[in-house]
């Protein structure tokens, strides 16, 4: 228990450090900036892997599968590189939330910020969740796999539809609850306008971020259960790849239409973990097989998008 105390007290300490000195002040989230950050947290996550090996090696922490020290490490890199990647689908669908209730960029910053803030506590209850349901029943892991194998073939379907959040069932339930303005005021999340407290577009893109968070949770966290049900790795991995989603946003929101294909690289990782899963009790898949198609499925997005050319007349872009 004080292993996992004191994880929780330092993810604390890095909000704080994030929101109330870093971040104090509303301003737009530069490319550069932006950059530097994600690199910060990517170097952060990966440096985490020796304190894994520590934590393991002198057993710290409960060790309910039985993990080497080496072991460990490995399925904590391979569970953060997958949740990494489902990530970018997020940045997808917060894009289109903050673009379709124009949300100023320098608020987008406090938006996330109280957006991941949620996913991190709810993302904790459903990964406890879902590690009680594997050690208690295995044949769950059957139920885990067959739903990434259909999420992995709706992804594909819906590739090229358009999400439209103010068409959305959640938009909707929210203005049947709050009354909504379309006015907003610097960052504020409520005001009251002829004494009426209505909610700010500030305000319904959270929630809707935050419900639209969980949706994705159902989707990553059986994919990490499929490298290990050890509770300590799949949460601080979550964690870490939820820490670097802002960063990751505003570095690479801007680049959206230049990563078209990595919709597909997602496609290609779930359908693998969805597999993985329903062989787990026959086929034991090496780490680094799994490390290798995960590289390899965003690498092959990331360069199919740069090298096809669009459908678009360049000169139509002058």
């Amino acid at each position: 228990m004080l292993i996992w105390s004191l994880f929780i007290a330092l993810i604390i300490f890095f909000l704080a450090l994030d929101l109330g000195v870093f971040n104090r002040k509303a301003h737009v989230i530069k490319t550069k900036e932006a950059s530097i950050w994600t690199a910060v947290w990517v170097s952060i996550a990966l440096a985490f892997s020796g304190v894994i090996y520590l934590l393991f090696a002198n057993g710290l922490v409960e060790n309910p599968t039985n993990l080497t020290p080496n072991s460990a490490v490995l399925k904590y890199i391979t569970g953060y590189l997958i949740e990494l990647s489902l990530s970018i689908d997020n940045v997808f669908v917060i894009a289109v939330i903050f673009s379709s209730f124009a949300i100023p960029e320098k608020y987008q910053h406090r938006v996330l910020f109280w957006g991941i803030l949620g996913a991190i506590v709810f993302r904790g209850l459903m990964i406890l969740f879902g590690v009680a349901l594997i050690n208690k029943f295995d044949w769950i892991i059957y139920v885990f796999g067959a739903f990434l194998l259909y999420t992995a073939f709706k992804m594909l379907r819906s590739a090229d539809t358009q999400f439209d959040p103010k068409n959305s069932a959640v938009y909707r339930w929210l203005r049947k609850i709050f009354p909504v303005t379309h006015k907003m005021e610097g960052d504020k999340f409520f005001i009251r306008r002829m004494g009426i407290r209505a909610a700010t577009p500030l305000f319904i893109a959270l929630m809707i971020i935050e419900l639209t968070d969980i949706l994705f949770a159902l989707d990553s966290i059986p994919a990490i259960l499929a490298i290990t049900a050890d509770p300590f790795i799949v949460f601080s991995s979550n964690i870490f790849a939820i820490l670097g989603l802002r960063s990751m946003y505003f570095l690479i929101s801007r680049m959206l239409k230049k990563f078209r294909f990595i919709n597909y690289s997602l496609v290609v990782i779930l359908s693998f973990v969805g597999v993985k899963m329903i062989l787990s009790h026959h086929v034991e898949f090496p780490e680094w097989l799994s490390l290798g198609v995960i590289a390899l499925a965003l690498i092959g997005g990331i360069v199919a998008s740069l090298l096809i050319p669009t459908e678009e007349d360049p000169i139509s872009e002058v």
